[in-house]
């Protein structure tokens, strides 16, 4: 199943896109670790035994059996590793020693912060990206992380606030903002990052842009939406500037249609032809 949260086999696990995340059917999930005739009877069980269970769910509609769309206690990814952790089954084992482990590897990386890096860079390299590509990837989260630290110290706290500072970055950066850029992509999944789909120069361009932003919230000590929005108009257009002069001297758009996964398949076929 496409972006199945996690390796099940058995029932299809329903899900739907509710306030920008996953939302999974935990009926389905208990579904696919318990053998019992009745779910749903076993999930309410739960929830009698555990009163917290009840604070992760939300009632979102899926089609029933009977063709009608009926409500159905849903999760994300997080209220579902939660709603695991209580069924006592063998079924549910191996997910519990996978949870084990990546809260050990959290507490590493806490403690490391480099060790995050490191198993990124795995985790790119699996999937086909270059040395070069993912260095260039990974300092562009070093600068994203010290950009929204620096919001936070400076008075940045709404969700919807931090994309209105990144699309402002962006559009100054880019011409378009991010949601205008993954259109140009192609890239219509919800989960689909932009970043992890642009070419190097993009991803250069984007960190130069978030790191000036923080230089001149720094040096102009902003405070607030306002001050902070200023500062993202200035930095996005220092790195527009940018752009526009590579693009000047190498005659090539830097934002296009390209996307770099489908790039370095493109010539990992055309090699082993």
């Amino acid at each position: 199943m496409e972006n199945q949260l996690l390796p099940f086999e058995g029932n299809r696990i329903r899900k739907v896109w509710h306030n920008e995340q996953w939302y999974f059917s935990v009926i389905d999930i208990i579904d696919n670790l318990i053998d019992s005739a009745n779910p749903s009877n076993y999930w309410n069980m739960l929830k009698k035994r555990e009163n917290q269970l009840y604070t992760i769910c939300v009632k979102l509609k899926f089609l029933a059996s009977d063709g009608k769309m009926r409500p159905t206690d849903c999760a994300n990814t997080e209220g579902v590793l939660r709603a695991i952790m209580s069924v006592p089954s063998p079924k549910a084992e191996p997910l519990k020693l996978w949870l084990a482990q990546v809260g050990n590897e959290h507490i590493q990386e806490t403690e490391n912060p480099e060790l995050s890096f490191e198993r990124m860079t795995e985790i790119y390299r699996a999937k086909g990206y270059s040395d070069e590509w993912i260095t260039k990837r990974v300092e562009s989260i070093k600068a994203r992380k010290r950009l929204t630290d620096e919001w936070k110290i400076r008075g940045i706290a709404e969700k919807k606030d931090f994309s209105i500072l990144t699309a402002t970055i962006a559009k100054g950066t880019f011409g378009l903002t991010p949601s205008e850029h993954k259109e140009l992509k192609g890239l219509t999944k919800p989960n689909q990052e932009l970043r992890d789909h642009m070419t190097p120069i993009e991803l250069i361009l984007t960190a130069l842009g978030e790191e000036t932003t923080r230089m001149i919230a720094v040096n102009q000590d902003a405070q607030g939406f306002n001050e902070n929005h200023e500062a993202a108009i200035k930095g996005g257009k220092t790195a527009g500037e940018a752009r526009e002069r590579v693009e000047a001297v190498t005659g090539t758009k830097v934002v296009s249609k390209d996307n770099y996964l489908d790039t370095l398949k493109d010539k990992t076929d055309k090699l082993s032809e």
